[in-house]
């Protein structure tokens, strides 16, 4: 099998150091560096493990940098039906998830994502399953974790009354 190579003239070391320094986020630094790899001779496998991505990822790497330029490492911008969730939104859910949902007209103690629908569809009219409230709770930085239930433990005056009102044989007077 040939070799993977970088036959655009335009892609060079220089010019892909000053773009990373310009560039935001992490995966364009690592498209960059893998692209600097290549062009020091690795191979698109040994890429590939080193920054724990597909080889067929570092490939089209290189096929759109030999296409494109330095162009062919931005991303693209993909298909797909848009969010309901829009910046303001989220940090309104983000703020209501900090707090009680009580405080919000919902009967629940805990945020989960059944409650993250209920407040989504009462306040903000948006409809939404709940597995998709769950990711949405996810990202935001919070864990969904299941409802502890601690038995109450009584008290003295509760084993009293239980004493007196249901047991039938009188408390032990010698205690």
């Amino acid at each position: 099998m040939k070799a993977l190579n970088i036959s655009n003239e335009a892609v060079t070391r220089e010019g892909l150091l000053k773009r990373a320094e310009s560039a935001p986020g992490a995966w364009m630094g690592i498209r960059i560096a893998a692209i600097l790899l290549i062009l020091d001779g690795w191979s698109s496998t040994k890429v590939a493990k080193l920054f724990s991505v597909t080889r067929w990822s570092v490939v089209q790497w290189i096929q759109r940098v030999n296409e494109e330029g330095l162009a062919g490492l931005e991303e693209k911008s993909r298909p797909g039906r848009p969010t309901r969730m829009n910046g303001d939104m989220l940090k309104v859910l983000e703020e209501a998830l900090q707090n009680d949902p009580r405080k919000y007209g919902l009967n629940r103690n805990r945020w989960d994502g059944i409650v993250v629908v209920e407040y989504l569809k009462k306040h903000h009219r948006v409809q939404m399953e709940v597995r998709q409230a769950q990711r949405w709770i996810r990202r935001l930085g919070f864990s969904l974790r299941r409802p502890i239930y601690r038995f109450v433990q009584a008290t003295q005056e509760g084993i009293d009354e239980f004493h007196t009102a249901i047991k039938k044989t009188p408390p032990n007077p010698k205690k």
